[in-house]
């Protein structure tokens, strides 16, 4: 899964920002479980950044709902 910039989050439809919203949460899910397992995960980083991205679409999504 890609990480979003803000400018790239800006520009997709409300579809598609809900469907790419599904899809990093779970993969957020994924990678928290095999860390609270005991594991490590392939790219610490990653977790950061897919916190920043879910958090840049569910500012996006607030805004377009408070415009409407």
């Amino acid at each position: 899964m890609a990480i979003f910039r803000a400018s790239e989050v800006k520009q997709f439809s409300d579809a598609e920002l809900s469907e790419q919203l599904t899809k990093l949460e779970m993969e957020l899910v994924q990678d928290l479980g095999k860390v609270s397992a005991g594991g490590a995960p392939e790219n610490p980083g990653r977790i950061r950044e897919i916190k920043r991205t879910i958090a840049r679409i569910q500012t996006e999504q607030t805004k377009r709902r408070n415009e409407a």
